[in-house]
């Protein structure tokens, strides 16, 4: 599709606005509430003229490939939120000194959007992200917006869009929020305007082919996040410094990266995933483990929905798949790798799992660790999944595509 020059608002007659951004110094004020925030009401829709042809499901790689239309809203010192406007996917226009630019003041969210089994489109926990989103703009003290506003927007972008949610097991429609900094010059003080663009991906899985193990190197050298900086927040500054330690693990013969912090060398996050230890006790309960949100972990949405399935488990409200009598004790607390060796020596580490929105759940089979090119091997059943991590996937994929009935799966289609 031949690409379409960015216009805000567009108006469904097709009237619209060219995107201007002023030049003027302002210092952004949280506290004043008297500019428009983001009004649903106001939407304007400006559809393609020209309709892509959607990809077999198939064909389908994560995060590859764009929708037909994106929403775009602006914010400014002197009108606040712009009217939301759909309009035609898109290049953009940015001043080489705005902020997000010169400062990397961009924040972003992984959200999915799933065809429901009663053919309804359906996002999964859409408020958890939303106020997330909201944290990491106050973060970088971006402008402030209402995020109930903001997913009704968002629902009905999907709507115009639910031809490309993509029905095959595995599937999703990826749904990638973002807010950037267009303040205009030098200077490292808080951006007074912004742009908010939501864009839509048809994605397969995270992990291309069949889902299967992947294999983890511990960095102790390379810190991904520390107490009091921006890890558990969802920045776009985080991940850039990620990159080439996971380049040089994948030279080595390893999929991510296994994030340690302290002096202890704990574990962190998993790549770009929460990490999740189960182990064995010896009157055959088991312990279900990940660190805790000290700052240095993002407070993913997924890792959450592990942690309330896995503690609710019980005769009463068993997860399927696991036995209702199993008892599991749900923690979460620091594990140094050195205390995940002797677990492994001792044959009481039973699986370790990574998850996160893109990829919902990855078993790990082997961790790299110190410089003598040690492993630590984690045996697991079918296609390399222990129990835990085969039951608690197949659960919130049922969920997400409302095999299951849940109210954490939500329909696009009502307010």
């Amino acid at each position: 599709m031949a690409p379409v020059a960015l216009e805000t608002p567009t108006h469904i007659n097709g009237a619209s606005t060219p995107v201007s951004i002023s030049k003027k110094a302002h210092a952004f004020d949280p506290a004043t509430q008297h500019l428009p925030d983001i009004d649903p009401s106001k939407l304007t829709i400006k559809l393609s003229h020209e309709l892509a042809t959607v990809p077999a499901p198939e064909t389908l790689t994560f995060g590859t490939i764009h929708t037909d239309h994106m929403l775009l809203l602006t914010f400014s010192p002197e009108a606040g939120w712009s009217a939301p406007s759909i309009q035609p996917y898109g290049p953009m226009s940015i001043d080489p000194m705005a902020s997000c630019i010169q400062y990397a003041t961009n924040i972003f969210e992984g959200m999915k959007a799933y065809m429901g089994a009663d053919g309804r489109p359906r996002l999964f926990r859409p408020d958890l992200n939303m106020a997330r989103m909201k944290r990491s703009a106050d973060r970088l003290a971006l402008p402030p917006f209402n995020e109930q506003a903001l997913l009704e927007l968002i629902k009905k972008l999907i709507m115009v869009e639910k031809r490309w949610i993509p029905s095959a097991p595995g599937c999703s429609l990826y749904i990638r929020p973002t807010m950037f900094g267009t303040r205009i010059g030098f200077g490292v003080t808080p951006s007074t305007s912004a742009t908010l663009l939501i864009i839509l991906s048809p994605s397969g899985p995270y992990f291309p082919g069949v889902v299967r193990p992947i294999s983890l190197y511990a960095e102790s050298r390379v810190r991904r996040a520390w107490p009091g900086g921006t890890g558990g927040h969802k920045l776009a500054l985080n991940y850039a410094p990620t990159l080439r330690p996971t380049r040089e693990a994948s030279q080595q013969g390893y999929d991510q990266i296994l994030w340690l912090f302290g002096e202890d060398d704990h574990l962190g996050e998993v790549g770009q995933m929460n990490a999740f230890v189960v182990l064995k006790r010896d009157d055959g309960s088991l312990d279900v483990i990940t660190p805790p949100l000290d700052g240095t972990i993002l407070p993913g949405v997924t890792r959450h929905s592990v942690l309330d399935l896995t503690r609710a488990h019980s005769p009463e409200n068993a997860i399927p798949g696991l036995p209702a009598d199993l008892v599991l004790h749900v923690q979460e607390r620091y594990i140094p790798i050195a205390q995940l060796v002797e677990y492994s020596e001792t044959g009481t580490l039973a699986e370790v799992f990574g998850v996160g929105t893109a990829a919902v759940l990855v078993p790990i089979n082997r961790i790299g660790y110190g410089e003598e090119g040690k492993e630590i091997k984690i045996e697991g059943g079918a296609n390399g999944f222990g129990p835990i991590a085969r039951a608690v996937r197949e659960e919130l994929m049922a969920i997400q595509e409302a095999r299951r009935p849940s109210i954490w799966s939500v329909p696009c289609d009502e307010e």
